[in-house]
């Protein structure tokens, strides 16, 4: 009779100070492993900061040189598509959000709801982008062997010069637009590639949050990947004006 109350107290006593399912076994406690979790996410976002506002400068310098191939090449770019795009994250930050909220409640339904919804915004935002590519690469204006000068030397031929009143930039200036779409390119290539990550992340979320995860009252893991998709969602904030809007007038 002794043993098994000896036992029982022992399984108590184990109990009290077993670890969370969801706690790492080398962190001390929950409170550690939120703070170092939380540091790292905010250290990684500090080298994404770097890492595009080193385009960014790169970009504003490119375009102070060649103020006229950017501002004629800006103009090859739909302003709509960039438009419903920006609106798209928009919603899309205000879904995560909500979906870090619900995580927060413990609302399992609205929680998969809101990532599903933010998942499908994502690739609207993807798809509209994919529509955008395709238009440069039938225009040849995919910087490279076959980049063609024709829009910019002769306005005429092309509708959105046209519309946009271009005139003929000359020959050494019109080169310049190449930078543009470099830049555009690998800014916007860059983006994506951290749109499709977090596509894919939210999809394993939704998988682990309809078995009833994140809503235990473990809820970092939704916390900080929100964050990303925020600063993600911020990068192209800075993006539509600077390629969209700002070198589209003289």
């Amino acid at each position: 009779m002794s043993d098994s109350s000896t036992l029982s107290h022992t399984e108590l006593v184990h109990a009290e100070h077993a670890h969370p399912p969801y706690q790492r076994h080398h962190f001390g406690s929950m409170e550690q492993q939120v703070d170092a979790t939380g540091f790292a996410m905010w250290l990684f976002l500090l080298t994404e900061v770097m890492f595009f506002g080193g385009m960014f400068t790169a970009y504003l310098i490119y375009r102070n040189w060649y103020y006229p191939a950017f501002v004629a090449a800006s103009h090859q770019l739909n302003v709509v598509l960039g438009g419903l795009n920006t609106l798209v994250l928009i919603s899309s930050s205000f879904t995560m959000a909500m979906g870090v909220w619900s995580a927060q409640m413990r609302k399992k339904g609205a929680l998969v709801l809101c990532l599903v919804l933010t998942f499908l915004l994502g690739l609207v935002f993807l798809g509209i982008k994919t529509v955008e590519y395709k238009e440069k690469f039938e225009k040849h204006h995919v910087p490279g062997a076959h980049y063609s000068l024709q829009s910019f030397l002769n306005p005429d031929s092309d509708e959105a010069a046209k519309a946009a009143g271009d005139k003929p930039l000359p020959l050494d200036m019109a080169r310049h637009t190449e930078i543009y779409f470099s830049l555009y390119f690998a800014m916007t290539g860059m983006h994506a590639l951290h749109m499709i990550i977090g596509i894919c992340i939210l999809g394993y979320m939704i998988f682990r949050a309809r078995g009833g995860a994140y809503t235990t009252g473990h809820v970092s893991f939704v916390e900080y990947f929100g964050l990303y998709w925020h600063f993600v969602d911020i990068v192209w904030i800075f993006l539509f004006p600077l390629l969209y809007l700002i070198s589209r007038h003289q």
